[in-house]
Formats: C-alpha cells, sequence, structure tokens
C-alpha cells in the first residue's frame, strides 16, 4: 500500500471540529483492484488529517472463477474527525463492482445505508454467477437501503477510449473512475493519487494517463451529474491529535522498522530468515527494503531453513529473526526447541489466520496462542507477546528485540491476519526517547588451565554470548542437555532437573523488567473487566468507552506481554467481579488466566475469519451485567456445537459479521 504522511500543526491538532465518522467499503471481483482502490483512499484520506482503519478482506484463491461470490474481494475503511479504533461494525457506503459483491456484502450495510452499484455488470450471466434469479438493481428487494446504479464499466470505457486501450486493458481503469467518484464523495485532493499513478507507470505513461483520465471522469460524473439526495458531496474535518509528524502504516510495516529499530538499539546487525506465506510475507517484502540499515533478509527454500538460518546467525553474533504463520511455526517447532536449549536470542513472528492447517489462509484469527505459550516438545518456555494495532506492532517489536538480546532466549511475537493488512496513522516516534540496550559479547578468555564457560549465568540468568572465532573462547552448543556452566554434554538426572529449572526461571525472571499491566479504560477493581489481547484491543476499547457513558461499571484490561504476565495481573483480576475475555479462538486465554490466577474467567469466543464487531463486545458486556453469565458461547453460536444438556445459555449470542 502506498504511504502518507501529514505533519499536523499545533493549530490543526487544536481544532475544533464537528465529531463524525464514515464506514465505507469497495467490494467486486478481486481482479477488479479494490485493494488498490481502497489502499489510495486510504492514502487520500490520511493526508486530509482524518483518523482512520482500515480492513482488507479478500479471498484465498489465487483467482477464483470471475464473477463467483468465491472470489468477492473487499476493502473497508473507518475515517472521521473522532478516535478510530476499528474499520467499523457495518458500512454506510457500498461500492459493488458487480452482483457476486453485492450479493456477499449487502447484508452487512446498516439500514439505509448507500448502495453504488456498476449496474453494467449485472448481466444475466453474472447475476446467475453469483445467484440471483432475478436483478436485485430492478426489483424491491434492496428496499432497506439507498440505491444508486450507473454503468461505471461504460462510463470509463468512454473516459478512456482516446488512450486507444483494448477492451480488457480499458476496463482495468474502472477502480480509478470509481475512486475519482469516491474523492469527490468525500471532498478528497485527486493530486497524490495523479502522482502516485505517474510513478506507478512512469515506464507505460499511455496507462498512467488513462488511469488519471479515468480518475477525472469518476470525479467530473459526481460534480456534473445530478445524482439524487442520496449521494452528495460531504466533508470531515481533520481529527483532534497531537502535534507532529504522521504517516499510514500496516501493521507489517510497522512491525518491519520496530525491527529494524530493535536492532539498532541492541546494537546488532540483523539477519531476518523466511519462507513466504500468507499473512506474513509482507514483513519479508518491507524489510528487503531496508539493507542500509545492516539488514540482511534470506528467502528460505523452506520454513526449517528459515529459522536454522536466523539460528546460525544468532550464534555468530547478529540478531535472527524468523516470521511465519501457524503452518509455518508448526514447521519450526523443533528449531524453536533448538534455541530454547542453546539459549540463543531468536525473534519469531507469527502472523495468525484462521486454521488449523491451510485453513483460511486471508483470514483473521488468534488460535494460536497455545502453540505459542505451550506448543514444543519438553518444558521449553518462552517469552510471549502480542501486538494490539498495526502501529503498535512497532513497539511490540522493540520489546521482542529487547527480551530476546538480554535474556538469551529465543521470543514469540503475535499479530494477525488483521493486524498484518489494515493500515491507521502512526505519529513516528522520536528515537531519543528509546532507551539503547546495547549488547555486550563475552570475550574474556580464561587462563591456559581453566575452561571456557559459555553457559556461566548472570543476575538475569542469561548466559554468555560468544561469537565464534574469538581468540580463547573456543565453545560447542548444540540440543543435546547440557551440564551446567561447561555447556558439556551430560545425560545425567541432576544436569537435566538443573537446567529445565534455570531455563524455566530465566523465562519466569522477565516478569521484573516489564511493566505492571494497566488498566487502559476504567478502574483499578469493580463489577466487570473485559480483558483482551492481540486486535481484539479496538472493537474492545470502543465498546467498554460506549458503556461506560452510559454509567455502566465497566473496565478494560489489555495484555501485551502474555508469557510471563505481569507480576500485579493476579490481583487485578481479582479485584473485579466478573471478567470477560473476547477472543477469536475458542478460550484459549480465558484457560490461561484460569490456570494461573483461579479467577472465573468466561470467553465470548469468534471464529468466523472476521474481527469482533463493537455490538457483539456491548452485548456481552450487557449480559455480563445483568448476571446472565453461565457459560462460554461464541459470538456466533453457528459456529460450535450446542452446548451440552442442561448448561446455562453463557455470554454472547450476538450474529458474528
Amino acid at each position: 500500500m502506498a504511504t502518507a504522511t501529514h505533519l499536523l500543526t499545533p493549530e490543526e491538532s487544536h481544532a475544533d471540529v464537528h465529531p463524525e465518522a464514515v464506514v465505507v467499503r469497495f467490494a467486486g471481483d478481486s481482479g477488479d483492484g479494490m485493494q488498490l482502490t481502497g489502499g489510495q483512499f486510504t492514502l487520500s484520506t490520511a493526508l486530509a488529517g482524518n483518523d482512520l482503519s482500515t480492513f482488507p478482506d479478500f479471498p484465498a484463491e489465487i483467482r477464483a472463477p470471475q464473477g463467483t461470490t468465491f472470489g468477492v474481494s473487499a476493502f473497508q475503511i473507518n475515517f472521521g474527525s473522532v478516535s478510530i479504533d476499528t474499520a467499523g461494525d457495518q458500512p454506510d457506503v457500498l461500492i459493488a463492482m458487480n452482483p457476486a459483491a453485492l450479493k456477499t456484502n449487502v447484508e452487512q450495510l446498516r439500514d439505509g445505508g448507500l448502495i453504488i452499484a456498476d449496474e453494467g455488470e449485472f448481466s444475466q450471466r453474472n447475476l446467475a454467477k453469483a445467484g440471483y434469479d432475478a436483478n436485485p438493481l430492478e426489483d424491491d428487494s434492496l428496499h432497506r437501503w439507498q440505491l444508486v446504479k450507473f454503468n461505471i464499466s461504460q462510463l470509463t470505457l468512454d473516459a478512456v477510449k482516446p488512450f486507444g486501450l483494448g477492451n480488457k486493458e480499458a476496463l482495468r481503469c474502472k477502480n480509478m473512475w470509481t475512486l475519482g467518484l469516491a474523492l469527490w464523495m468525500f471532498d478528497r485532493s485527486r493530486e497524490p493519487i495523479v502522482d502516485w499513478l505517474k510513478s506507478r507507470f512512469a515506464k507505460a505513461p499511455q496507462l498512467a494517463e488513462a488511469n488519471i483520465a479515468a480518475l477525472h471522469a469518476g470525479h467530473a460524473y459526481g460534480e456534473t451529474v445530478e445524482l439524487g439526495a442520496s449521494i452528495k458531496p460531504r466533508h470531515i474535518d481533520p481529527a483532534p491529535a497531537e502535534p507532529g509528524l504522521y504517516r499510514t502504516v500496516t501493521g507489517a510495516e510497522a512491525l518491519g522498522v520496530g525491527l529494524v529499530a530493535g536492532a539498532q538499539l541492541a546494537g546488532l546487525p540483523m539477519f531476518f530468515g523466511s519462507y513466504p506465506i500468507t499473512p506474513a510475507s509482507p514483513i519479508l517484502h518491507h524489510l528487503s527494503r531496508l539493507k542500509e540499515f545492516g539488514i540482511t533478509t534470506f528467502q528460505a527454500e523452506d520454513e526449517i531453513a528459515a529459522i536454522c538460518a536466523a539460528i546460525g546467525a544468532s550464534y555468530a553474533g547478529q540478531l535472527g529473526v524468523t516470521s511465519s504463520s501457524g503452518p509455518g511455526i508448526a514447521l519450526k517447532t523443533e528449531a524453536i526447541g533448538l534455541a530454547v536449549i542453546t539459549e540463543l536470542p531468536l525473534v519469531i513472528v507469527n502472523s495468525q489466520r484462521g486454521g488449523p492447517s491451510t485453513g483460511l489462509p486471508t483470514k483473521t484469527e488468534q488460535s494460536d496462542l497455545y502453540q505459542a505459550v505451550y506448543g514444543r516438545n519438553g518444558d521449553a518456555p518462552l517469552p510471549v507477546i502480542a501486538a494490539r494495532s498495526p502501529a503498535d506492532a512497532f513497539d511490540c517489536a522493540i520489546e521482542a528485540c529487547r527480551l530476546a538480546a538480554h535474556y538469551m532466549t529465543p521470543v514469540m511475537l503475535l499479530t494477525d491476519g488483521y493486524i498484518a493488512n489494515a493500515a491507521e496513522p502512526w505519529k513516528v516516534p522520536d528515537m531519543s526517547t528509546y532507551q539503547p540496550f546495547p549488547i555486550s559479547f563475552f570475550d574474556e578468555a580464561p587462563g591456559e588451565s581453566a575452561k571456557v564457560l559459555p553457559f556461566e549465568r548472570d543476575a538475569k540468568l542469561a548466559r554468555r554470548w560468544i561469537k565464534p572465532g574469538t581468540p580463547g573462547l573456543m565453545h560447542r552448543i548444540g540440543g543435546i542437555e547440557k551440564k551446567p556452566g561447561s555447556g558439556d554434554i551430560d545425560y545425567s538426572p541432576t544436569a537435566h532437573a538443573e537446567m529445565t529449572r534455570v531455563r524455566a526461571a530465566k523465562i519466569a525472571g522477565i516478569a521484573d523488567s516489564i511493566p505492571d499491566q494497566d488498566v487502559c479504560l476504567g478502574n483499578e477493581g469493580g463489577r466487570l473487566a473485559v480483558v483482551g489481547w492481540g486486535s481484539t484491543f479496538g472493537p474492545i476499547h470502543q465498546a467498554v468507552r460506549r458503556m461506560r457513558a452510559r454509567g455502566l461499571d465497566v473496565s478494560h484490561i489489555h495484555l501485551r506481554h502474555i508469557a510471563p504476565m505481569p507480576k500485579n495481573l493476579g490481583p487485578l483480576l481479582q479485584s473485579y467481579d466478573r471478567i470477560i475475555v473476547p477472543e477469536m479462538n475458542t478460550g484459549q486465554l480465558k484457560t490461561i488466566l484460569r490456570d494461573l490466577f483461579l479467577v472465573d474467567a468466561r470467553s465470548l469466543t469468534k471464529v468466523s475469519g472476521q474481527p469482533f464487531r463493537i455490538s457483539e463486545i456491548e452485548e456481552a458486556i450487557e449480559e455480563a451485567l445483568a448476571g446472565q453469565v453461565g457459560g462460554d458461547l461464541p459470538a456466533d453460536p453457528t459456529q460450535l456445537p450446542e452446548p451440552e444438556s442442561g448448561r446455562d445459555p453463557g455470554i454472547g449470542q450476538s450474529t458474528a459479521a
């Protein structure tokens, strides 16, 4: 996605604006360029100073049959002059480029919302592909919404006719025509898009000019044609924010920059070994463009080679990093155990997706928490941290680097498909405010009769990091159990018990270096705490904010450090009468909290491949405060088996997105 930067002045940051927000969804065939259209609309929105959050939603198929519901690609953006934490529960505007896009998305449009449809694509053949018996643009089936229809396809062909493009190439410009209309609707400048098109098609100026013509034509159509009261230009004021330089970032971009910053703060070169997999691949793409910061990127032949190369780089004195999604992490598991027993620094990024196996490659989920915390053979603990938003991935990446390097341990950093692909404004930080954590390699050779002790430990129980080739410090490490201190092979029960204890104590001791858990919104103690982790932050925060505005006693707690957890978390949770845990799995964090703190946490679960809606969490809060908490149920009760006979109904029976 193209990146926008915007310098917010003190005057703009204190402007008195009318609070409002709009949710727009672009939807079409996976070949219609909806992700690109949404990305460019996001760029123009960021430059206008609005707060925003996006949700790219695309199919897993590389190229599903054209015009079918399986191939629908959508991009949703929530933007406004207020603080935006989610991509929005329901679109206010749906731009549908064909019947399949309309069918798969229209039920999510709010009642009274606006549909803009390309009637040129509503042929009998395309209607049949989408499963329509009759044309919904001509019957009364869309009476719940406002409908505006015109032949975008033909209008695009007319706009680009002077450039002599073939019919197929010309129709590829209709996403720019649609973007031009959207820019007119929301009072956006076309200049940044024009500049981007000229750069994108610098080697094909004819295509650049054709797309620019389509963009202007869509904008002019809105200006000159009487479209009725349902579609008219609307200006959204900039959102108040702290003064500073802002840019739009996706989670993958923020994480990549954060890894670079973490390596710089540690004073280490970084090696990134990865194998392409959705949705983790953009991290590799982004880091490959940052070689000037001492970054080596390696696209390996498979997942095992990627992590083993990263472990080798750490042994050699670099900061090893690898990334994947759930299936790839499963393949890396044996090598993660190797990093645990050799006690080498390694950052492992898991961009979670719906699973198991191939599962839902392009949909989001949080179902790898057990895998991150427990999923290795033997007792092999490691730190686990989770980013809550695209921008937060920057700081989480730095924290992962700090823990890995200072404690000589692999660290699991969890994101998910929503965080990786979504975009939001990010205030570019002043790096002088970040405390460096420089690494010192051990280089003191022992006397002639003394022995090298690579597993001698400091006060944190971290072992020495010795670069291979350091004079007088020849040593070996490996995957077989070791004698404490020397690292010599030792199968004895005493050695194994001691090394198992020390490795676990080292990870547990990390709790001393992480901050106490705060309450994101609300009070310490009360009737109800909503506890979340990862990308559920936005909908939980907005739901709690709305409920508190109604006078309800509810608070929001969001975890970054999942293993080990903050030392004050147990007493904090025990200060609430009730606890609910919304998560996009079948209740994994809830089980961990019950195990560690003996609290009666209850789940609100969702495993549809879609993020939570704010309304789903609001409903769960109301039920919990009304005392209707009898068990754990999903936000969509059709997704899991019926509760056992006699079981209380539990929380969270709203309809999933």
